[in-house]
């Protein structure tokens, strides 16, 4: 079925602007989930890793764009290339390792060996295939491939703008000021976890600049804060923060905004929670200036930032999600650390990271049992349209868009815009 059927014409009844209201197949039909893989995973620029992930020559990951199985490598000369995982000849996979290190790929069906670019280099046995076949004609299919503040972005789309423009200054800003958590290092991905969630992926869309939640969700995790931790993250009583659409379908919520540059807080006294980690990089010859800088890095920015359409910078770690289904995404939440740093600064970060986002912690499996119930939510009432038009009645123009109150549901807005726009494209 396509969306030139009378089912899927009329974007406007699946997604209503001027109300804001979402309709619910927009989280449970499965043909207008095939669409949305086709005009939008397959055409715009999708996150697929980070460069820490893979630092060396000959390193790999496994990743995904939409339901696209691909293999980021980089190869001998360091360039990074992103290629689709699948032998050119009978479909299988020609790598299944998630994580690692090799000189060339091979598919372990017939022996076809890929070089680390994609190109097809050995076929076992190829007199039968005739004098006229053509390996260079027989490489893993590649998609363009582009990087931004070593966060790694590919795209079936030849045609797409540069990952600069899709990104837009505003974004790009923001992302130099959330790699500031390395501390005066690079940053570093440690580790993630990564589990599956029965719920569309637009469920997940919307929620890493929701702040509306946060106070109801994330109940649990606020009473296990110190008093003036709590304090920190009482972004909702304090009303300093926004919310606001940085095009494209990217938004950001700054929760704290005295701590979106971290480095204009170098002059702060050393929060008491981590005088303790302050005392102990001391120990290990950091000078003063280098202390704090460490310190303030390792409790992260003061923003969350969702990128279009599978990507999120949320405090100190990354959030990604896979569509897999319908009902049915894969969520990754990639622990982010100081390369080079102080192993102890590096641990603190963990802790923190497995305080919230763990499967032990008090955020994720809060999230993820809200996120559950949404999707069975909508089984009933399936004529109810689904809103998202808090904080319109007083948004006011930002630097690339609307900009609404901290609880504002401006970043949901700006995803469905986006994704109108992305589905009334030609296919």
């Amino acid at each position: 079925m396509s969306l030139d059927t009378p089912k899927f014409s009329d974007l406007d009844a699946l997604y209503d602007v001027e109300n804001a209201k979402v309709a619910t197949e927009m989280y449970e039909d499965p043909e207008l989930f095939k669409e949305e893989m086709d005009r939008i995973f397959k055409k715009t620029w999708v996150w697929v890793a980070h460069e820490s992930e893979f630092p060396d020559k000959g390193s790999f990951k496994l990743s995904q764009v939409g339901l696209d199985p691909v293999i980021v490598v980089r190869d001998r000369k360091g360039k990074i290339h992103c290629m689709v995982n699948r032998c050119r000849h009978r479909a299988a996979t020609v790598c299944e390792v998630k994580k690692g290190k090799t000189s060339s790929f091979q598919c372990p069906y017939h022996g076809w060996g890929y070089g680390l670019d994609g190109s097809l280099r050995a076929v076992p046995y190829p007199e039968q295939y005739g004098d006229d076949f053509d390996k260079s004609q027989h490489g893993l299919l590649k998609l363009r491939t582009e990087s931004h503040e070593g966060m790694v972005f590919a795209t079936f789309n030849e045609d797409a703008e540069p990952l600069v423009d899709f990104l837009g200054p505003e974004v790009c800003r923001y992302m130099t000021l959330f790699m500031k958590q390395g501390g005066g290092f690079p940053v570093k991905v440690l580790g993630e976890h990564q589990f599956q969630v029965p719920m569309n992926w637009k469920v997940q869309l919307e929620n890493t600049t929701d702040a509306y939640h946060f106070p109801i969700v994330h109940k649990s995790f606020m009473q296990t804060l110190d008093e003036k931790t709590e304090d920190l993250f009482d972004f909702m009583e304090k009303n300093e923060g926004w919310v606001e659409d940085l095009g494209n379908g990217h938004s950001i919520l700054m929760m704290m905004p005295s701590r979106a540059d971290l480095d204009e807080r170098l002059d702060d006294p050393i929060e008491p929670r981590f005088e303790w980690l302050a005392e102990e990089i001391r120990k290990e010859g950091y000078s003063e200036e280098q202390v704090k800088k460490i310190v303030l890095a390792v409790g992260g920015p003061g923003f969350n930032m969702n990128l279009f359409p599978n990507v999120s910078f949320s405090l100190s770690f990354f959030r990604v999600l896979t569509p897999i289904a319908v009902d049915k995404t894969d969520i990754r939440h990639m622990a982010l650390g100081m390369d080079g740093g102080p192993a102890i600064a590096n641990q603190t970060r963990l802790r923190l990271h497995e305080h919230f986002q763990g499967p032990m912690g008090f955020g994720s499996p809060d999230d993820a049992e809200v996120w559950e119930r949404v999707q069975r939510g909508t089984r009933g009432g399936e004529e109810l349209p689904i809103l998202v038009n808090r904080g319109i009645v007083d948004e006011k123009p930002g630097v690339t868009g609307p900009r609404g109150h901290v609880s504002s549901e401006t970043g949901m807005r700006a995803a469905y815009k986006m994704w109108k726009h992305m589905m009334e494209m030609e296919a």
